[in-house]
């Protein structure tokens, strides 16, 4: 078990918000709460161990600051979610706002956040990211918070601007960096990790916390969480495994059903 999960392989499902104002296809802020709430519901139903929030249909995404409007959003958003749920809860303001991610948690009592590229320098669709590790860990001294960091290692649809072998950045992340987890993905949402990354990290770091970050479904859950810590799920968990869709409670508990043999 590690951080707020009380679990052994924790398994977190991904609250994909509907497109926040100002973005393409916004209908209306209640629209947007009321469908998180019902992907919120149906999680929480079939046995989920924790949460992500996540702006997930906002794109095209702002590279690194989002605005003011999109921070208030997620925060109420956050905010009634954790009133409603008794489960650890994260946040993820897309692409890499990893300081608005820390104040949303911080200030709503959620326990973790997703930082996308928390160190090094990452070529994605949205031009070159850089990781703010050394704003973000003092940031979180500022506000006082036991927010926890999960880190990318490699994050998904980007490409790392230097050379530099998996292990190696892992290390980095977790001891330079000072993230409290890892997380590691395949190259897109829905597709699944390379194992051989996945081992390399492992033995990299063998005391940190790491994660699966894409690609989960039942049949792979085994093999891959024989490396890691826990999960994070999103698209085998939509409607007929369509990551724009709602999320299914049938398939929240055939994943979750793998799980327990795991524990």
């Amino acid at each position: 078990m590690f951080g707020p999960f009380k679990v052994e392989k924790p398994i977190i499902g991904m609250i994909h918000l509907k497109p926040l104002p100002g973005s393409l296809n916004y209908s209306t802020f209640e629209d947007v709460l009321e469908y998180s709430f019902r992907d919120a519901e149906a999680l929480v139903s079939g046995g989920i161990d924790g949460l992500l929030i996540e702006n997930f249909m906002d794109s095209p995404f702002y590279p690194k600051r989002v605005p003011p409007h999109v921070i208030s959003c997620m925060s109420l958003i956050v905010w009634e979610i954790k009133k409603r749920f008794n489960i650890p809860i994260g946040v993820n303001v897309l692409r890499n706002d990893v300081m608005a991610a820390l104040a949303i948690a911080s200030t709503t009592g959620a326990e973790f956040i997703r930082a996308n590229v928390h160190i090094g320098c990452v070529v994605t669709d949205q031009g070159i990211l850089e990781g703010e590790a050394y704003k973000t860990i003092r940031y979180r001294e500022f506000l006082r918070s036991n927010v926890m960091i999960f880190a990318d290692v490699a994050v998904k649809h980007g490409r790392l601007l230097y050379d530099i072998p998996i292990a190696q950045l892992a290390r980095d992340i977790y001891y330079r960096g000072k993230a409290d987890a890892l997380i590691i993905t395949g190259p897109q949402t829905g597709v699944e990790v390379n194992l051989e990354d996945l081992i390399r990290v492992r033995e990299a770091v063998p005391e940190a916390p790491i994660i699966v970050g894409s690609g989960i479904n039942p049949f792979n859950i085994t093999r891959l969480l024989k490396y890691a810590d826990g999960a994070i799920v999103g698209t085998y968990l939509k409607k007929d495994g369509v990551v724009w869709n709602p999320v299914d409670i049938e398939r929240v508990k055939i994943l979750m059903n793998a799980v327990k043999n795991l524990r």
